[in-house]
């Protein structure tokens, strides 16, 4: 990991996005850099705060609840882990998106909380494009058939769609990843559905982010290039 403070990392994530997006023609400000901030301490989240960032990414309810009771109220919260619909009810107001959304029940249960609480909630299907079995997602075939369906709720804005693509040496290998997933979501725009939009694709960490970039990226989640290595990583896990 870099020998650099957090200040630098994200200099450095920023200024290879920008290349990213020069490369592929597109303009900077097109893509949004959330930090994943799941396990890292407060003052470690403030430093980045301080440094620009307004987006983090948390894995747990209970983690991302502490968070948001310490730290500024201006912070966009995005929900990036797999979420149960038990734990539902603590956040629906409390975060700017959930990008895990992947079944009808969950969305269902997101939909109910969310009406009770008189808020709408943006949400991202996911999608595991690459069917991995360590890995939650819709399948790329039941995408359209479950955006249909969750598109008749209330108080449910979907957004876009997410994955999280392999862990590969060569992030070129996750390049058919995520064209796969921006082809569908140029498929569900097709499809006309009634309150749906495909406006975000939240794909590409630490390790292929720059290539999520050129095909189309419009958030990456980025976490061990900007807080360094966690002393444990567990399969499947974001980075």
């Amino acid at each position: 990991m870099s020998e650099y403070g957090i200040k630098e990392n994200i200099e450095a994530v920023e200024e290879q996005i920008r290349a990213a997006c020069d490369k592929s023609g597109r303009e900077p400000k097109e893509v949004r850099l959330i930090a994943v901030s799941k396990t890292k301490p407060v003052a470690m989240l403030q430093e980045a705060y301080d440094c620009g960032c307004r987006d983090f990414g948390e894995n747990k309810v209970q983690e991302l609840i502490e968070k948001y009771e310490l730290l500024p109220k201006d912070i966009r919260w995005h929900m990036i882990g797999h979420l149960q619909r038990n734990k539902v009810k603590y956040i629906v107001d409390k975060v700017y998106m959930i990008h895990s959304v992947d079944s009808l029940r969950l969305a269902e249960e997101i939909s109910k909380e969310a009406v009770k609480k008189n808020v709408k909630v943006q949400i991202l299907i996911e999608v595991n494009v690459a069917k991995e079995d360590t890995k939650f997602g819709t399948t790329c075939e039941e995408v359209i058939p479950l955006v249909k369906e969750i598109a008749k709720l209330p108080n449910i804005l979907v957004k876009g769609l997410m994955t999280i693509a392999p862990y590969v040496a060569d992030e070129e290998e996750n390049r058919c990843n995520f064209q796969k997933l921006k082809k569908i979501s140029v498929d569900i725009m097709e499809e006309n559905i009634d309150n749906i939009c495909m406006e975000v694709l939240s794909m590409g960490m630490t390790g292929d982010y720059r290539t999520a970039v050129t095909e189309g990226a419009t958030y990456v989640r980025v976490g061990t290039g900007i807080f360094g290595v966690r002393p444990t990583m567990l399969k499947g896990e974001e980075v």
